[in-house]
């Protein structure tokens, strides 16, 4: 029922960015700053690890998209902006939250790059975007006292089998029981 539920919601993502019907996941159609809602980002280590010296200059252009939609975040591959579940906002574990903005800021500045966040010739967790981003994600767990079996909680996902977790986790070197 979950997968279910999980494949309809792609399929109408998708549906969104092939024909722009933006109220699906934006009603408003409201950007906001990515700094009026994420506060202090531009001093994270992590973060300045990630654009350097254009920290501040990226974080205050950055635009969000808030959506009712189910899901966590992700990157809208149309303009670089990052769309945020407010329920996952709101009813995430606050750790899991931190971590998912470090690897989605991996990912605006891929996107900044020029590189293609979803080459369809990659499984989902053999794409090299996802794997820095994860390796990225990974590092700042450890920064955090998390330990492998917490780092490989955080890497779980409803979409993800077993197998796809083992070679996730082989991928960013941390080891699953």
């Amino acid at each position: 029922m979950l997968l279910t539920t999980l494949l309809r919601l792609f399929q109408r993502l998708r549906f969104e960015q092939l024909f722009h019907v933006d109220w699906l996941v934006n009603p408003t159609g409201a950007t906001y700053r990515f700094t009026d809602h994420f506060k202090g980002f531009e001093k994270v280590e992590a973060v300045k690890q990630i654009f350097g010296e254009k920290t501040i200059e990226v974080l205050q252009n950055l635009k969000v998209k808030f959506t009712y939609i189910g899901g966590y975040m992700w990157i809208d591959a149309r303009d670089g902006s990052l769309v945020v579940s407010t329920h996952y906002l709101n009813e995430g574990d606050k750790t899991g939250i931190y971590l998912d903005l470090v690897h989605e800021l991996v990912h605006i500045r891929q996107f900044m790059e020029g590189k293609k966040l979803f080459p369809a010739e990659y499984d989902y967790v053999d794409r090299p975007t996802e794997i820095e981003a994860y390796q990225h994600a990974v590092h700042e767990a450890r920064r955090l006292g998390l330990n492998d079996q917490q780092i490989c909680e955080y890497l779980k996902t409803e979409w993800m089998s077993n197998e796809d977790l083992r070679k996730l986790a082989k991928s960013v070197d941390v080891k699953c029981t």
